[in-house]
């Protein structure tokens, strides 16, 4: 973003505290979501496939919309905090309302459709996921990365960049660490998971009331909030941001390649690699991921995308290359680190550079079209190409005469074969931006 002499490079504690806590629960929240819905609609309702498919494309279409009039409404205001405090509280509230979402409860509330429980369950869960949503984008998504993009410049967007893009792994962490003694087929332990989940969302989102200061949102015109929802979609903006553009295409090639095998990792580990001790080689690999992303996020401040996105590159297919060929203990734990510190770093260079040149004053109507590469994209096109790899994949049957396959080392292949992609398209894509202002070091 391109704010000339008007930000401050040198920022307080109370900035760096704010970045942590907001990005960290963000992430909980969204990992809350992402990896333990589909488990609660299973273990309380016995949810189908089409069932879980529908929640996940319902939550995905809910918050690429949310952001995009969220994010353009915000601008329109010209305040983020507001929508990130009241967003944060709301959010916080929904995700306690899961509390009530039961089987006992929906059988008392309605005891003439009792047999109809489960059915009930499912819809109550999907509609309030998309509620969910439509808050934690809302302030998360469309106004705190907005206001991220709005509080810093090229002299501490890496350092910025390298610790929000390694909270999503750290909320992992957390999330497995705080519940795995927990048994996820007793409605008791979903109603204390979502209760303290939620409970910590609104604690901070009453919290940066007092920590958040706001950014400085300076539209060139007082637009409409239908003229500023269109705007990053028009052909005259998209030429005039062309360097943000194709940051957001090579970005999606590059989550494109995560996605591939990310939502089939723990079942590699588990079901094809026989690792029931699986945490305590993603455990370390993301600790040390995380600390390594969070030290290299200044190397973008000091040399520039060009020069510093190529090494995160090299670690994540280096780490490709170790868990396709290997199996071993060993070399698994070192592919994972490798695998890992490419993945958090690469996302900090790609995130950076997308905030680098991000319009001063038009954050938030750059927030959907963000969402859309990083988020929406490659969350179809990525799974799609595992589950095409995973076809024809080895199958066990269950105790109860079902089957299931058992994730193989090719997801890492495809994976591999996308971030080559990526690399080639990032050769023209480094001459353009070499070419633009404020992109490299100087």
């Amino acid at each position: 973003m391109k704010q000339g002499d008007t930000m401050t490079a040198k920022k307080n504690g109370k900035f760096w505290l704010a970045l942590i806590i907001f990005s960290l629960t963000g992430q909980i929240a969204w990992v809350v979501e992402n990896m333990y819905f589909n488990v609660f609609l299973y273990e309380m309702f016995h949810a189908s496939p089409a069932d879980i498919s529908a929640m996940v494309s319902a939550s995905a279409i809910a918050a690429t919309v949310t952001t995009l009039l969220v994010g353009a409404f915000s601008d329109k205001v010209g305040k983020r905090k507001v929508f990130i405090c009241g967003g944060y509280i709301l959010w916080g509230v929904s995700i306690c309302a899961f509390a009530a979402i039961r089987p006992d409860v929906i059988e008392t509330l309605f005891p003439a459709m009792a047999a109809s429980a489960a059915a009930i369950g499912v819809t109550l869960t999907i509609v309030m996921d998309c509620v969910m949503t439509f808050f934690g984008s809302s302030a998360n998504d469309a106004c705190f990365n907005a206001w991220l993009t709005e509080s810093t410049d090229h002299t501490n967007r890496g350092a910025a960049e390298g610790i929000n893009a390694m909270m999503p792994l750290v909320a992992i962490l957390a999330v497995f660490g705080g519940f795995m003694s927990f048994d996820l087929s007793k409605a008791e332990s979903w109603t204390t998971i979502f209760l303290i989940i939620g409970i910590a969302v609104i604690l901070i989102g009453v919290l940066g009331l007092f920590l958040l200061k706001e950014s400085t949102v300076t539209s060139e015109e007082n637009r409409s909030c239908l003229r500023n929802l269109i705007y990053s979609f028009r052909p005259s903006v998209i030429r005039e941001n062309h360097l943000l553009y194709l940051g957001l295409l090579v970005f999606a090639l590059f989550n494109i390649s995560i996605q591939i095998f990310m939502p089939y990792l723990i079942l590699y580990y588990t079901e094809s690699l026989k690792m029931d001790n699986y945490v305590l080689i993603m455990a370390p690999a993301v600790i040390v991921a995380s600390v390594f992303t969070a030290i290299y996020g200044r190397v973008y401040d000091k040399l520039g995308f060009t020069r510093a996105v190529l090494p995160t590159l090299g670690l994540l297919t280096g780490g490709y290359l170790l868990l396709f060929f290997f199996k071993g203990t060993a070399l698994v734990f070192v592919g994972s680190l490798l695998m890992m510190s490419g993945y958090l770093s690469g996302a900090a260079m790609f995130g950076a550079l997308i905030r680098e040149h991000t319009p001063a004053g038009k954050a938030g109507m750059f927030q959907g079209v963000r969402i859309i590469g990083q988020v929406l994209v490659p969350g179809v096109i990525g799974p799609a190409i595992g589950a095409a790899v995973l076809k024809n994949a080895e199958t066990v049957v269950n105790g109860d005469g079902t089957t299931s396959f058992i994730p193989n080392a090719n997801i890492y292949l495809a994976a591999l074969a996308a971030a080559i992609v990526l690399i080639l398209a990032l050769v023209p894509v480094c001459k353009l931006l070499k070419k633009g202002a404020n992109c490299d070091a100087e």
